[in-house]
């Protein structure tokens, strides 16, 4: 069993996705753009110049650093005003965590959200069960880029083969693996087909938390 347990936050421990997405959506129309559902799931946590040009590209506008700042304040914006209140983490998962702590585990929560986001979605007492939380404002490249995942590891001062991280998307389970991680990947906004560089895919959070228990899946 590993030591040291790091989450990724929306799709993981929240069950907030399919708000953002929609807030993504509303913020794409508002250039005139209509971005599919999936394609966002794919670039979960990784909508930047540098990780999701070709969804852009393909009808015809040419994304700058500007546009992206534009498109993410709106998008934020959206997202607090019409959907943070339907933000749940998901059922148990509050249970289970407080288990593992019960098992002496350190906890972290690694996303790409910034800590204002994260401050009207994330309740109290979800918080307090991380011994650390990384959002993407502490970190000079956001997943796909290994730097969220080394901030975390740096900050608690344990070395990868001694942690795990906990991922949904793709952009996450690249990052996760880049810092040297083993990966769990879980099946709650795509299927197994967009996961497969993870080192293991569960299909729900009753079968993550049993491995996370237990080091296997039973």
């Amino acid at each position: 069993m590993k030591e040291v347990l790091l989450f990724d936050l929306d799709g993981v421990i929240l069950d907030s996705m399919p708000w953002h997405v929609r807030a993504w959506q509303e913020a794409f129309r508002s250039f005139g753009l209509e971005i599919p559902e999936e394609a966002i799931y794919l670039h979960e946590g990784a909508i930047e110049l540098d990780t999701a040009r070709e969804l852009f590209t393909g009808q015809g506008i040419t994304p700058t650093p500007e546009f992206f700042r534009e498109a993410f304040r709106l998008q934020k914006e959206i997202f607090t005003r019409k959907y943070r209140s339907r933000v749940q983490p998901f059922p148990g998962v509050v249970e289970q965590l407080e288990e593992l702590k019960r098992q002496g585990r350190r906890l972290a929560l690694v996303t790409s959200s910034h800590r204002e986001i994260l401050r009207e979605v994330l309740p109290a007492s979800l918080e307090k069960l991380f011994d650390l939380i990384v959002s993407g404002d502490r970190v000079p490249r956001r997943k796909p880029h290994p730097d969220p995942y080394l901030t975390g590891l740096r900050e608690l001062g344990v070395h990868p083969q001694r942690a795990l991280a906990v991922e949904n998307a793709p952009a996450g389970i690249r990052s996760a693996k880049s810092a040297g991680l083993f990966c769990i990947a879980i099946t709650t906004t795509l299927p197994p087909e967009h996961l497969r560089e993870a080192d293991l895919i569960v299909e729900d959070h009753s079968r993550l938390f049993r491995w996370l228990r237990n080091g296997r899946n039973s």
